[in-house]
C-alpha cells in the first residue's frame, strides 16, 4: 500500500509501478490483482503460455492455436472491466455529481436527502422530554435488558449486528440465573403474547460466486444453446462459458473478501429463535448472494429467450454477468447491519455498542481468567462465552456448548464497551428506523414467501397492539418529518429550557418515563373499551323485557318491541362510532406525544443520528453521524474524548481511499487552540490491535494489518496524518491529541487445588468443565428442534462433573483457595483491590508465574464526550464503514443534558452537564484503576433499565482526580499511569504492538521468538522454525531470575500497574509497510479496511 497512486476508474486498480513489455497488450498488465492476475492464468491454462508475462509472437498476433481462446478472454475482460468500473462506483460513491447537503462544514459532500432537513441531515429531530443513562460494560447492561425483556408486554423488536441466542445475561448462569438466557427470556416473552421481531445481519458465508460456479451454471447456460446449434459453434460456447467459469473460480479462490469467515452463524439464531414460538419473527439481510429464488427471477430468466452462439456467449448481457458475479443493484458483498438496538413495548429502548451475544459481557475490572477447580458451578463465562479471539476465534457457534480454548492455558480477551437505555418522544425516532429496516427487508425478500409468521410492521399503536402508520403528507422519505431545520446549538443551551424531573420513579416497564405527568399517561398506550356490564341505563332498561302498562295492545307491543330493536341498532351504531373516535382521539395523541413530548414534561434533549443508504435502508444515503462529530469537534472549546474501536480517518483528499473527513475536523480545532494559544485536549483509546489476528506476521492476518496501517496513516504517518498536519504548523502534536489503549493481567488457577481434586476424583479439569457446559446450556432431558426441523432429545452426561464436583466438596479453605477467592485476581489493579504480592498460591501443575497472562483489553466502544457536555453515543466505529453511510448501516444518539452540575476545566470553575461528565468521569476512573470491584451478584442502580438513575459518589477523593480533564495533576496521573503500566507489561509478557518493534526483525527478537509456533514436522529440521517458548500471552520467565527471586520481581512490578490504560505505540513497525499490496489487497479489496 504504500506509494502514490493514482485514481483508476477501473475496479481493481493498475500495477503503476511494474513497466509493461513492448509488444505487451495493454490489458493484459492493466489489473491489480484480481481479474488481471487470473487473466493471465487462465490464458497459460488454456494456451500453454505461463504467467511470466513473455512477449507474443513477433507478429504481435496470439498464437495460431490460441487465437479464439484469446479473442473470447479479450471480450470477456472488458465486460468484466465495465462491470467492475460500476460497481465500483456504486460501492464508494465515486464519480457521484449530486450533494444535497447544505450544511457549511467542507467536510461532508456524500449523501442525498430530499425531505426539508433536521440538524446534521438526520432523519430525525432533536427532542426533549427523555431520560436517558449509561452503561459501562456488560454486566449491568444486560442485567438491565433482562429486568426489560422479563417485564414487556406487547412488543420486543431487536436489531443486531450478531445476536447469540444461549447468552445469559445475568451471571453466573448455575446461581440460580438459567432463566434469563435469550432464548429462554424471548420464549417466555412469546408465550405471554409478546410479539418479537428481530433482525440480524446475515454473514458473508461464501465469497463471490462459489455458490454458482462451475459446473452446475455453465452447464445449464449450454444446455440453453438451440437444438440446430453446430457442433463446431457449441463446443467453442462451451469452451468459453468454461474459460468463464474456471476465471470466476480462480478469482473467488484466491480473493475471498471475508476471510477468515464470520463465526456469527445467523441462520442458527433464526432458526434456533424461530423454531421456539410462531410469535417470534427474525429477519436476516443483506443476501449477499442470490438466494434460489432471487437467481431463478434476476438471472435464469435474463437467459431463457438468449439464443447462444459462440459471439453471444462471449458477450453475456451485463445483468446476467452481473448475476453469476453476485454483482448485481440488489446484491452486497461487503457492508453489514451494525445497530444495536432492542425496544420494549415501544417504551423502553436500549442501544449503543453492545451486540447481545458471545464476548460481550464483563465486569468493569475485565477478568481473563475464569477456571474454578474447587468449584465448577462459580463458571461466569461458559462454552463459548470464554473466548479470546486473537488466540481462536468462536467455533461451530451452533453448537454453543463447544468450546476449544483450553481455560486452563489460554485467557479470555475482556470487552471494554458502553450503551444506554433511554424513554420518551426519542424513543418513536427509534421506533420509525426499526420499522422503517423491517418493511424495507419484508419487500424484498420476505413478501414473495407468503409465510404467515412474517408481515409488515406500523408505527401506531392500536388495541389490537398492531401498529399503523399515520398517513403524512410529507414528500420525503421514510421516517423524513416535515419541520425546518434546528439551527446549531451551543453546548450547555438546548433549545427547551425545561429542567428535568428531579424525582425517578421505580422501573415499571408499563410506566411512562420519569417525568410524565399522570394526565399525559393516560392519554397515551392502549385504549380498553367499556366493559359489557356497563352499557348504561337506557340499554339495562330496554334488556329487561318489563313493560311499564302503557299499552297492552298487542299491536302496540309489537310496535314497541320494534322500536326497541330499531333503538338498540341505533344506540349500537352510535356508540361504536363515539367509541371509534375516542380510540383515534387518543391514538392521535398518543402519537403526538411520543414525538414530541407533554407540555408539562421535562427531560434531556437527545436527537437520533444514523448512517444508511439504499441497500441497508431502502432510503437515499444518510450519514448524519459524520455530520454530528465534525460539527461538535468543530465547535468543542476545551476537550473531546473518543473512545472507540476503530481510529481511520482522512485530513484531506490526499489521503484516498479513506473518505470520512472527521480527521480534517481535528485539526483544524486543534490548530486553532495552537494559534490562540489555548489550552486544548483531544484523548483517544482504542484497540492495540483492531481485529483478531494472532500473529500478525501471518498471512491470515493481512486484513488486520491493513487496518493498522490506515489507522497509523491516520494518526501519525503517511505525510498527511493528523499529527503531521499539525507539526507541518509548527506545533508539537502530543501537546493537544494522545493515543492510548487498555491492557490488563490475570491468574489462571491450576495450582495445587487443581491438581488434589483430579487427583481425589480421577477426572481431568476441562472433561469436568466441558460436562458442566453441557449442564448449564442444555438441561438433562431438553428436547429441541435442530435447524432442519428435526425434534432431538438430549439427555447430558454429567458423570464427570458429578464425580469433580463432589471431590471439590472435600477441599477445606487452604488460605481460601477451596472458596474460588482467588480464581481471578482482576481486582488487584481496581480500587481497594489487595496487593497482588500477598495472594496466596499454592504450586500445582504450574508454578505461580507460569499462571499469570495479559491480554489487549478489546475497546469495542463508540462513543465522543465534548467539554463535559455533550456525548455522542451509538454503533458508529470512527472509519469510512461506519460513517460514510453507504458502507455499514449505523444508529447513534446525542445527548445534550440540560442538568448541568458544578465542575473544573484547566484549574477553572465550569458548568458540565449531569450526563456527559459522569460517564466520562466513570470512564477515566475504570481505566486508572480508580474504580471498586464490579460485584455481579450485588446489583446497584446502574444495573436497572430506565426509570432508576446512575448512582455516581460524586465529591469522592477517586471523583475529584479525574474532575477536571485538563488539569495539570490529571495530565500527570493520566500519562504516569499509563507509561507505568506499559512498561511493566513490556517486561513481563512482551506484547505486540510495542515501540521496541520498528522492523519485522525486532519483531521476531521480541515477540517471535517466544510465541511464534512452527509445524510440528519443522520442529528440528534446518532452518525450521523452533516451538514455541512460551503459551501466548504468558510471562516471558527468562527476563527474570530464576526461583522465587525472579517471582518476587515479576510481583513487584506487577504490583505497580493500576488500572488498564496504556500507551498505544505509535513507533511500531514504522520502518515497514505493514499491509504490502498484492493480490488480496488492491484498490478494490482496501474498501473493506476503511
Amino acid at each position: 500500500m504504500a506509494g502514490d497512486y493514482r485514481e483508476d476508474p477501473l475496479a481493481y486498480g493498475e500495477y503503476h509501478d511494474r513497466p509493461r513489455n513492448e509488444g505487451e497488450e495493454e490489458y493484459e498488465g492493466g489489473d491489480r490483482g484480481l481479474i488481471g492476475d487470473t487473466y493471465r492464468k487462465i490464458r497459460g491454462r488454456y494456451t500453454g503460455q505461463g504467467t511470466s508475462g513473455q512477449p507474443p509472437p513477433p507478429n504481435g498476433g496470439p498464437d495460431q492455436g490460441s487465437g479464439l481462446v484469446s479473442g473470447l478472454f479479450n471480450t470477456l475482460h472488458s465486460a468484466v472491466h465495465d462491470i467492475g468500473s460500476e460497481l465500483q462506483q456504486k460501492v464508494t460513491g465515486r464519480g457521484k455529481t449530486s450533494s444535497s447537503h447544505t450544511h457549511s462544514s467542507p467536510y461532508t459532500d456524500q449523501g442525498i436527502h430530499d425531505a426539508v432537513r433536521n440538524r446534521y441531515g438526520s432523519f430525525a429531530t432533536q427532542r426533549t422530554g427523555n431520560d436517558i443513562k449509561w452503561f459501562v460494560d456488560g454486566c449491568g447492561y444486560m442485567w438491565a435488558v433482562s429486568r426489560a425483556l422479563e417485564e414487556a408486554r406487547e412488543s420486543i423488536w431487536i436489531l443486531d449486528w450478531w445476536l447469540s441466542p444461549e447468552l445469559y445475561l445475568r451471571r453466573r448462569p448455575m446461581k440460580n440465573n438459567e432463566q434469563y438466557r435469550i432464548d429462554r427470556m424471548l420464549q417466555a416473552a412469546a408465550q405471554r403474547g409478546v410479539k418479537v421481531n428481530i433482525i440480524v445481519y446475515k454473514e458473508v458465508t461464501q465469497a463471490l460466486t462459489r455458490k454458482y460456479l462451475s459446473p452446475t451454471v455453465p452447464r445449464y447456460l449450454h444446455s440453453l444453446l438451440p437444438r440446430h446449434t453446430d457442433k463446431f459453434s457449441s463446443a467453442l460456447t462451451g469452451v468459453g462459458l468454461a474459460a468463464t467459469f474456471a476465471s470466476l473460480e480462480y478469482v473467488e479462490s484466491r480473493n475471498q473478501l471475508m476471510d477468515p469467515v464470520l463465526p456469527v452463524c445467523s441462520s442458527h439464531t433464526k432458526h434456533a429463535l424461530e423454531n421456539l414460538h410462531p410469535n417470534i419473527s427474525v429477519f436476516r439481510h443483506p443476501d449477499h448472494l442470490p438466494d434460489a429464488q432471487t437467481l431463478q427471477s434476476s438471472f435464469i430468466s435474463s437467459l431463457q429467450n438468449l439464443s447462444l452462439s459462440a459471439k453471444t456467449a462471449a458477450t453475456l448481457p451485463l445483468d446476467a454477468l452481473k448475476a453469476v458475479y453476485g454483482m448485481n443493484e440488489d446484491v452486497i458483498l461487503y457492508w453489514a447491519h451494525h445497530e444495536k438496538l432492542c425496544l420494549v413495548d415501544g417504551r423502553t429502548a436500549f442501544m449503543g455498542g453492545l451486540d447481545l451475544c458471545y464476548g460481550r459481557w464483563d465486569l468493569n475490572q475485565h477478568p481473563i481468567a475464569d477456571c474454578h477447580p474447587s468449584n465448577l458451578n462459580d463458571t461466569v463465562f461458559p462454552g463459548q462465552e470464554y473466548n479470546n479471539a486473537r488466540v481462536l476465534d468462536f467455533q461451530d457457534v451452533s453448537h454453543w456448548q463447544n468450546n476449544k480454548l483450553d481455560r486452563t492455558v489460554s485467557s479470555r480477551m475482556g470487552w471494554s464497551d458502553i450503551s444506554v437505555c433511554l424513554r420518551g418522544p426519542v424513543v418513536e425516532d427509534l421506533r420509525t428506523h426499526f420499522v422503517e429496516r423491517w418493511n424495507f427487508i419484508y419487500n424484498e425478500k420476505y413478501d414473495v414467501r407468503k409465510d404467515v409468521r412474517y408481515s409488515r410492521l406500523a408505527l401506531n399503536q392500536t388495541e389490537a397492539g398492531t401498529y399503523q402508520q399515520r398517513p403524512t403528507s410529507s414528500t420525503g422519505p421514510p421516517g423524513s418529518y416535515p419541520q425546518s431545520p434546528h439551527p446549531y446549538q451551543q453546548y450547555g443551551q438546548p433549545q427547551s429550557s425545561a429542567q428535568p424531573s428531579q424525582q425517578y420513579q421505580p422501573y415499571r416497564p408499563n410506566q411512562p418515563a420519569a417525568g410524565y405527568s399522570q394526565q399525559q399517561s393516560q392519554g397515551s398506550g392502549q385504549h380498553f373499551p367499556p366493559p359489557p356490564s356497563s352499557r348504561g341505563i337506557d340499554e339495562e332498561e330496554a334488556e329487561g323485557g318489563t313493560s311499564r302498562g302503557l299499552d297492552s295492545d298487542e299491536r302496540r307491543h309489537h310496535h314497541h318491541h320494534h322500536f326497541e330493536q330499531e333503538s338498540d341498532q341505533i344506540q349500537g351504531s352510535v356508540r361504536g362510532r363515539f367509541n371509534d373516535g375516542v380510540q383515534r382521539m387518543g391514538n392521535e395523541f398518543d402519537h403526538h406525544h411520543r414525538l414530541h413530548g407533554g407540555s408539562q414534561e421535562a427531560g434531556i434533549p437527545c436527537q437520533i443520528v444514523r448512517s444508511c443508504s439504499k441497500w441497508s435502508h431502502g432510503v437515499p444515503t444518510e450519514h448524519s453521524i459524520q455530520n454530528a462529530y465534525i460539527d461538535i469537534i468543530q465547535r468543542s472549546q476545551h476537550f473531546v474524548y473518543i473512545e472507540n474501536q476503530f481510529f481511520i480517518t482522512a485530513t484531506s483528499e490526499a489521503q484516498k481511499p479513506v473518505r470520512n473527513k472527521i480527521g480534517a475536523a481535528l485539526v483544524d480545532r486543534i490548530l486553532r487552540a495552537a494559534r490562540a494559544g489555548e489550552k486544548y485536549k483531544v484523548v483517544v483509546i482504542i484497540p492495540a490491535v483492531p481485529g483478531f489476528a494472532g500473529d500478525l506476521k501471518d498471512d491470515a492476518s493481512l486484513g488486520t494489518r491493513a487496518i493498522m496501517e490506515f489507522q497509523y496513516n491516520s494518526i501519525n504517518r503517511g505525510g498527511h496524518s493528523i499529527m503531521e498536519m499539525i507539526a507541518n504548523e509548527g506545533f508539537d502534536p502530543t501537546q493537544y491529541i494522545r493515543f492510548y489503549n487498555l491492557r490488563n493481567y490475570d491468574r489462571i488457577n491450576c495450582g495445587a487445588s487443581m491438581r488434589d481434586v483430579e487427583q481425589t476424583s480421577g477426572v481431568n479439569f476441562e472433561a469436568a468443565q466441558q460436562q458442566y457446559n453441557d449442564a448449564v446450556e442444555l438441561p438433562a432431558d431438553y428436547t429441541s428442534v435442530g435447524d432442519d426441523g428435526q425434534n432431538r432429545s438430549f439427555t447430558t452426561n454429567r458423570q464427570d462433573y458429578n464425580q469433580y464436583q463432589q471431590s471439590a466438596q472435600q477441599l477445606s479453605g487452604r488460605q481460601e483457595l477451596g472458596s474460588s477467592r482467588w480464581d481471578s485476581v482482576s481486582e488487584c489493579y481496581m480500587l481497594g483491590g489487595q496487593d497482588i504480592r500477598s495472594i496466596p498460591w499454592e504450586h500445582g501443575n504450574n508454578s505461580e508465574m507460569e499462571a499469570f497472562v495479559s491480554e489487549e483489553l478489546y475497546v469495542h466502544s463508540k462513543v465522543l464526550i465534548a467539554d463535559d457536555r455533550v456525548v455522542i453515543c451509538g454503533s458508529a466505529n470512527l472509519n469510512d464503514r461506519s460513517q460514510n453511510g453507504d458502507h455499514d448501516s449505523e444508529i447513534a444518539i446525542i445527548v445534550e443534558d440540560p442538568s448541568s452540575i458544578d465542575s473544573y476545566m484547566n484549574g477553572r470553575p465550569w458548568r458540565a452537564t449531569k450526563f456527559a461528565a459522569t460517564l466520562r468521569r466513570q470512564l477515566f476512573r475504570k481505566h486508572l484503576g480508580l474504580l471498586r470491584p464490579q460485584d455481579m451478584e450485588r446489583p446497584n442502580a446502574n444495573f436497572e433499565p430506565i426509570g432508576v438513575p446512575n448512582t455516581y459518589d460524586f465529591g469522592s477523593e477517586e471523583d475529584q482526580m479525574v474532575m477536571d480533564p485538563l488539569s495539570d495533576d490529571f495530565l500527570k496521573r493520566w500519562n504516569s499511569t499509563a507509561h507505568q503500566n506499559t512498561v511493566a507489561f513490556g517486561r513481563i509478557f512482551h506484547p505486540v504492538p510495542h515501540d521496541d518493534v520498528r522492523t519485522w526483525k525486532d519483531y521476531t527478537t521480541f515477540y517471535e521468538c517466544f510465541f511464534s509456533k512452527a509445524d510440528k514436522e519443522a520442529e528440528g529440521k534446518e532452518g525450521g522454525k523452533k516451538p514455541a517458548k512460551y503459551e501466548w500471552g504468558h510471562v516471558v520467565t527468562e527476563n527474570f531470575p530464576p526461583g522465587e527471586q525472579g517471582l518476587r520481581e515479576m510481583k513487584d512490578l506487577l504490583s505497580t500497574v493500576r488500572g488498564t490504560l496504556v500507551e498505544m505505540p505509535l513507533l511500531f513497525l514504522i520502518k515497514e509497510d505493514i499491509a504490502k499490496e498484492g493480490v488480496s489487497l488492491n484498490a478494490f479489496t482496501e474498501e473493506v479496511y476503511t
